[in-house]
């Protein structure tokens, strides 16, 4: 889902690479010596799956993993998916400099706030799991949809693209809710601790 060089305005790409900055800021904070190794084992999956991804319009579409970061790192994952796109960019020109910062933010801050879905709710096993699921499916939901934001807001010209976008990335919203769930529920049951404290409505 990495935005191309060139399409953006001006405006869209200060203002996201501002908020990008802010994220990476925040989750650097957030994250401690303990688990510096996950992140990066993290940041190392997605920069894997990400590598496969097929052109879609001015972008692409591929598997993101964000859920599985935000559910694991909170906003951790900003700048573990950071690192992971800025090496994309330099070695293999995935997105571009310029537009980074919204690569960064459209995959980012969807996995922030669909991680939360997995500290939330009723307890147990299969309750998890079917969070996690929804946590993986929504995260690429609303990264599609960020994407498709911030085309039509440089220009109404790009709705056609945008809707492209989104379609494409609808099967891969049940691929990546299966995978999320399924991870989530691996680590429930052979290594609970790596999972964020569970926070009742």
């Amino acid at each position: 889902m990495h935005v191309s060089e060139g399409v953006l305005s001006g405006p869209v790409l200060m203002g996201a690479a501002v908020l990008a900055a802010g994220g990476v800021a925040l989750g650097l904070r957030s994250l401690d010596y303990n688990r510096l190794a996950r992140a990066g084992v993290l940041s190392a999956a997605f920069f894997v799956a990400s590598l496969v991804h097929f052109p879609v319009g001015p972008g692409s579409a591929h598997l993101l993993l964000n859920g599985l970061l935000g559910a694991l790192l909170g906003w951790g994952a900003f700048p573990a998916i950071a690192v992971a796109l800025a090496l994309q960019t330099l070695l293999f020109q995935f997105g571009g400099l310029t537009t980074l910062g919204v690569n960064i933010l459209i995959m980012a801050l969807p996995a922030v706030l669909t991680g939360a879905l997995v500290r939330r709710g009723p307890g147990g096993a299969s309750g998890l799991k079917r969070r996690a699921f929804f946590c993986g499916a929504l995260a690429v939901g609303l990264s599609a949809a960020l994407f498709a934001l911030v085309l039509m807001l440089s220009s109404s010209q790009f709705r056609g693209a945008a809707m492209l976008v989104v379609a494409a990335n609808l099967p891969l919203m049940f691929i990546e809710g299966f995978f999320t769930a399924t991870c989530v529920a691996f680590l429930h049951r052979v290594q609970p601790e790596l999972l964020p404290a569970r926070k009742d409505r």
